[in-house]
């Protein structure tokens, strides 16, 4: 590491103003302050002091991301080595080839098989992601003058765990530029977007390239196999139409989006965002609760024709994406709600609201990314009036 400091601090001269690469500033600022910390430092009566800031923030949200990204590497590999295995097919492209170089068979007891086929197809779309989207933040930096800020570093491991793992690279790349540009930086930048980046970019694709990224066909990566994922199955014949246990759904042994099958490895990250403050139980919480009662509700409505009216709250937790959306997603600290009053109506709304789409709406059996983003366009709406009513309670108070 100190050849690295000593390379990094020998060209620092070449960025700064007057310097051959003035311009490149913020790539430099970014590579160097995210391997060291800042040597920086205040002095004074007048500082505030604290250990945390953006990048630490931003770095706690990716470490508590970690048990996810285990997992999606895992259950990738296994649900494609389990199709490959029981039908006879054999993989192809050059994610085969590197199996044969690596002496891995595709067999679904084999760990080492399950996360090295489960790398092959999710890093080649956090890559493109990084790329992609990393070229955009750092354009915008320099257009504006500033440091790159850590945020897309967030961003950018979430965008790719809510994509099936058959999604071409090229939408990977479409869909990560929109969530930047027209998500972030047409606000200000991090700190200033109204809406999830990362949501932003996948309703992008949905929209705009929804076989690519819905129906049957794009779960488990095996070319040609179709199969419903439990929210799906559900749709179409209620809960007795599930092949999937509560076990199996809560632990993620499921086709989806990459890293949104595990219940329990979203439940770690939670437990790591609380403890360290950086995670709003709040607004978790909030979600959970909006999620039962609107499910319960539709429980004692009943339907004969609609199948999703009758899911069990507790199947709706572990089933889709809805772990990792109240974890991860509808608790990003810029676009949710502020208030502390404001946290619950805004994460009550988000479980309402997506068990309303999930269920009601037979076109589209999942609801999540839909709700977050209805709700994050409408937190500063909420926060406003928690704000003004704080005000008026006062105003009466003190005469």
């Amino acid at each position: 590491m100190k050849l690295l400091r000593d390379f990094l601090d020998s060209k620092e001269h070449l960025f700064h103003k007057g310097g051959k690469l003035e311009k490149m500033y913020p790539l430099y600022e970014a590579i160097d302050t995210f391997a060291y910390t800042p040597a920086d430092v205040t002095s004074g009566q007048t500082h505030v002091r604290d250990g945390i800031d953006l990048k630490r923030t931003m770095i706690t949200v990716a470490m508590a991301l970690f048990p996810v990204i285990i997992w999606t590497l895992y259950n990738t590999g296994f649900q494609a080595n389990s199709v490959l295995a029981s039908t006879g097919a054999e993989a192809e492209g050059w994610r085969a080839s590197v199996m044969a170089l690596l002496g891995l068979a595709h067999d679904p007891a084999n760990i080492a098989s399950n996360m090295m086929y489960g790398f092959l197809w999710f890093f080649p779309v956090f890559l493109v992601t990084q790329i992609a989207g990393g070229t955009v933040e750092l354009i915008f930096s320099v257009v504006r003058k500033h440091e790159i800020n850590e945020g897309f570093l967030v961003t950018g491991i979430l965008y790719p765990l809510i994509l099936p793992p058959t999604i071409p690279l090229w939408q990977v790349a479409v869909g990560i530029i929109f969530g930047v540009l027209v998500g972030k930086e047409i606000y200000g930048g991090t700190g200033k977007n109204i809406f999830n980046p990362a949501l932003t970019a996948r309703a992008f694709l949905f929209f705009a390239y929804p076989a690519q990224i819905s129906g049957d066909a794009v779960w488990t990566a095996v070319d040609g196999f179709t199969g419903a994922t439990a929210l799906g199955q559900a749709a179409a014949g209620g809960l007795e139409a599930v092949t999937y246990s509560w076990s199996e759904l809560f632990f993620g042994l499921v086709p989806g989006s990459m890293g949104e099958t595990s219940t329990l490895a979203c439940l770690l990250g939670a437990i790591y965002l609380i403890s360290t403050r950086i995670g709003s139980w709040t607004i978790m919480l909030s979600v959970v609760v909006g999620m039962i009662v609107t499910s319960t509700g539709l429980n004692l409505i009943g339907s004969e024709t609609n199948f999703m009216f009758n899911i069990p709250w507790y199947y709706h937790f572990v089933m889709g994406g809805f772990a990792f959306a109240f974890v991860f997603m509808a608790t990003d600290p810029v676009s949710a709600s502020m208030t502390t009053k404001g946290k619950w109506f805004y994460g009550f709304g988000i479980g309402a609201m997506g068990i309303v789409v999930r269920c009601i709406n037979p076109a589209f059996p999942e609801g999540w990314m839909l709700a977050i983003l209805f709700m994050n366009a409408m937190a500063p709406l909420i926060d406003y009036f928690v704000i003004n009513s704080n005000i008026k309670r006062r105003m009466a108070r003190n005469g």
